[in-house]
């Protein structure tokens, strides 16, 4: 790691976050395990190592459908925003259980194989032309890859490192990872199973999922932030300047899709990127206090006339030249480059 890097330190909310979750999935093994152990089984026994595997894939099914559950939430209701903040423990946490139902099902199902159980388990089904038989399993290594990828660039000095937009895109794989588990559910264990407890669960989790990922979609088209209007000279219109209150921020979608979130300080205007240099954070719904705006994700500070965070801080974003006319808010599309100096525009009375 980079001698330079500074992470973010934890702290009380972070603990909390991480005691709930932890007591959140042992509760769920517990109740698995041994108060309700044939919620998954065969009308038959079956070993206690498959019902262990089985127990800890399940937990690893639910805890991936509540993480993606928390971003349409966050985006409907700002109450779920601190369930938003520390979602990247979640993310490491849903992998060690994952790896451990992996490590279930290789040490039981492929151990004693004549050949190494690793090519045993990739190569022992090939029966890809076919849906009853089809190898499932393949689906469960690419969802496990996908969450041990996620898990292992999720600490900060790889946010840093990649830059938040390539972060942000590698984590997209979140999606893969579902969309590779519900097809492994849907090719294994509700192919040979008799008792349909978890065909219900699965199904109203994958569908709750869907749903509110539709849901949040529609309301932020509905809802969203407005498109800057093209001005005569270039500039974009963003709002009347009454409509920007003390403190808060207005944003906007430029003509090149970036988003600018213009502030008004002490009757002043300055304008700078919307997207905090940590993760992308929405730093137009943060509060102005002595110049400075706080990501209301991780609490990185901006300095909301340079773009520059308080040393010893070195994180910088565009900003934005600004202008007003008969009280109309106008906005310079070109971006500054990052931590350039933009003297506040004054709101005429």
């Amino acid at each position: 790691m980079s001698v330079k890097y500074v992470p973010v330190q934890w702290n009380k909310n972070k603990w909390y976050y991480n005691f709930f979750m932890v007591a959140g999935v042992a509760g769920f093994l517990f109740l698995f395990l041994y108060v309700s152990p044939q919620l998954l089984s065969h009308e038959k026994s079956i070993n206690p190592q498959v019902h262990n595997a089985r127990a800890f894939g399940a937990c690893a099914f639910l805890m991936l459908s509540i993480i993606l559950c928390i971003g349409p939430l966050a985006r409907l209701d700002k109450r779920f925003l601190p369930l938003l903040y520390n979602r990247r423990h979640f993310g490491v946490m849903t992998a060690f259980v994952a790896l451990t139902h992996f490590g279930y099902i290789l040490d039981w199902y492929f151990a004693f194989s004549k050949s190494s159980k690793y090519e045993t388990l990739i190569f022992s089904n090939t029966s890809y032309g076919q849906i009853v038989g089809f190898p499932f399993e393949a689906f469960g290594l690419i969802a496990l890859v996908s969450l041990l990828i996620l898990a292992t660039t999720s600490h900060d000095f790889w946010l840093k490192f990649l830059t938040a937009p390539v972060w942000k895109r590698i984590h997209y794989l979140i999606y893969v990872a579902y969309i590779s588990v519900a097809a492994h559910i849907s090719l294994g264990i509700l192919q040979d199973q008799q008792n349909h407890a978890f065909t219900a669960i699965f199904l109203v989790a994958a569908l709750t999922v869907i749903s509110l990922h539709v849901i949040a979609f529609l309301h932020e088209r509905k809802s969203g932030d407005p498109k800057a209007q093209s001005d005569t000279d270039g500039w974009v219109r963003v709002c009347e300047a009454s409509e920007i209150p003390e403190a808060r921020a207005k944003i906007a979608v430029l003509p090149n899709g970036d988003r600018v979130a213009v502030f008004r300080m002490d009757n002043k205007l300055s304008a700078i990127s919307n997207a905090c240099a940590h993760q992308n954070g929405p730093l137009g719904e943060g509060k102005i206090l002595r110049c400075l705006v706080t990501c209301p994700w991780h609490g990185f500070q901006y300095d909301v006339r340079s773009g520059r965070s308080p040393a010893p801080f070195t994180e910088i974003i565009p900003t934005y030249k600004i202008a007003v006319r008969d009280n109309v808010v106008l906005v310079d599309p070109n971006a500054n480059p990052p931590g350039t100096y933009v003297e506040p525009v004054e709101v005429p009375a």
